[in-house]
């Protein structure tokens, strides 16, 4: 280890073997009590590093060398890796990163949980690694990040770009050449709309002064063949509007719903705005089975669509419906997962906070023929109380997928209040799924745990749970054993969930 001068930290530590990796795509090493979050390693590489940030107990470092090289460790195939946002575990191979997704998922039950997760079932493979998005969105800037060798000082230099924002910069974006997240033609519309707006002097936005007429670009495909391509504007003119469309429109003939908006608010968020049909309808449709989902600009769907299948099937299979059950489906959004099982099942009830989202459920339980589902509005945990259980039923079976803050604790309560036979949890963050867990587990058995990767090279991962409510007798033993034991460990675990553990939003 070696100090630098004055109060300047220049740190450095020579042979440190790194052995795990974490959210941000940086591994994790530890030495002489001193952990390194450092950027490119993968574990079991063996480097010598520098600290360019340092805390208390750990450093974020950089590579100087690369001592031993990991049997997990290749060559990124993005030139944008390092910089970008995005796809951060592509220097390591995808049977390690399903490796080191299934151990995060069952190190963070086991500790935060403390479930036993020996039948925990080998993590579902995403069939492709590239090309596996179904919607991307974009953003139009004119302050481009420029890359390392580039003169800051020409006046000459281009700095409108369209792409991705730089982590930790809101206002700077990465001009991406070529995105291997979404298949052609994304790449093409892409960088064609970037260079006619460059090529005809067409502004773009400015964050900072909320000035400029491009703001926003937003591709959506699916397995149908249809395409979605929705132009966002913010202080465009009628004949800037007219221009890029059109354009758009004679370039890309298979474009088969074109859309615009005009924002012109503080924030990014369409959900609030009018959409303009330029082209064709204001949606496109999407195959699950037998059932197909008409998918808006506004609408949520899974973007690994592939993936999100076999995600429904593994929540349809751990609940083993026999034909009689009748279902609550929470946090149905556009009501996927409530459609695909509606076959399967007397009744589905899908409750959702965004009423847009249950919209598309109504129409998607239409277009179907789906008589057996019905649909409602609103904050979970006002909706689901005991007059809204009254009145629809005791379910048999409660399927829960929230975002990334898990339940609320009021909605945990509920569940443990209604006591239905069984809850099948999917979740993108066992973290707060554990947190969850620690409640439900005072009623339930967790019987299944199957992790499920939707977007490859990235830390996250998919976790389905099925809990089995447990019998009188279980509850009342286990009552007993807990009061004579000391109380309070769990409470202690739920409010020691920090930001570290639940991680942070991304792809």
């Amino acid at each position: 280890m070696r100090k630098g001068r004055g109060n300047t930290p220049n740190l450095r530590f020579e042979d440190v073997a790194v052995i795990d990796i974490a959210e941000e795509g940086k591994g994790v090493g530890k030495t002489q009590d001193f952990v390194l979050f450092i950027e490119k390693a993968v574990p079991g590489d063996v480097v010598d590093v520098e600290v360019y940030r340092k805390k208390k107990n750990f450093g974020e470092a950089k590579i100087t060398a690369l001592k031993q090289a990991s049997e997990h460790r290749t060559d990124p195939f993005c030139e944008h890796f390092g910089t970008c946002g995005g796809c951060k575990w592509q220097h390591m191979t995808y049977p390690a990163q399903l490796q080191f997704k299934q151990k995060a998922v069952t190190d963070v039950l086991t500790r935060l949980a403390k479930l036993d997760v020996s039948h925990t079932m080998p993590i579902v493979a995403s069939p492709a690694d590239r090309y596996y998005r179904n919607k991307l969105e974009y953003t139009f800037s004119n302050k481009r990040w420029l890359n390392d060798g580039e003169n800051r000082t020409n006046e000459a230099l281009e700095m409108n770009a369209l792409g991705f924002h730089i982590p930790g910069r809101f206002d700077k974006i990465l001009d991406i050449n070529h995105c291997y997240l979404q298949a052609d033609p994304s790449n093409d519309i892409r960088l064609k709309i970037r260079d006619y707006a460059r090529l005809h002097g067409i502004s773009f936005y400015d964050i900072k002064g909320h000035t400029g007429a491009l703001r926003n670009l937003i591709i959506r495909t699916s397995s149908t063949g249809e395409l979605m391509v929705i132009v966002v504007f913010a202080y465009a003119t009628e004949d800037e509007v007219k221009s890029l469309m059109g354009y758009v429109e004679q370039e890309f003939s298979q474009i088969t719903s074109l859309l615009y908006i005009l924002n012109q608010k503080k924030n990014d968020t369409i959900f609030d705005q009018d959409v303009i049909a330029w082209k064709g309808p204001e949606y496109i449709h999407e195959h699950m089975d037998e059932i197909q989902f008409r998918i808006g600009p506004k609408s949520f769907y899974q973007t690994n669509a592939i993936q999100a299948k076999r995600l429904y099937e593994i929540a349809r299979d751990f609940a083993g419906f026999t034909g009689n059950e009748l279902v609550y489906d929470l946090y149905t959004g556009a009501g996927t997962i409530a459609n695909f099982i509606a076959g399967s099942v007397k009744e589905v009830i899908g409750v959702e906070y965004v009423p847009q989202a249950i919209e598309d459920a109504k129409v998607n339980s239409t277009i179907n023929n789906i008589h057996n589902t019905k649909f409602y509005a609103g904050d979970m945990k006002d909706v689901l109380n005991a007059d809204f259980v009254m009145e629809h039923g005791k379910p048999d079976v409660i399927i829960t997928d929230p975002p990334r803050a898990g339940m609320h604790a009021d909605v945990v309560d509920r569940l443990m209040e209604i006591e239905a036979g069984k809850i099948v949890y999917v979740s993108c963050n066992a973290a707060t799924q554990a947190r969850d867990l620690i409640v439900l587990k005072r009623k339930y058995h967790v019987t299944q745990i199957q992790p499920v990767d939707m977007f490859p090279h990235t830390q996250h991962v998919e976790n389905v749970v099925l809990l089995e409510l447990k019998n009188e007798e279980e509850r009342s033993v286990e009552a007993a054993e807990s009061e004579v034991a000391s109380s309070g460990e769990e409470e202690t675990e739920i409010e020691g969930l920090g930001k570290e553990e639940i991680g942070s939003e991304a792809q």
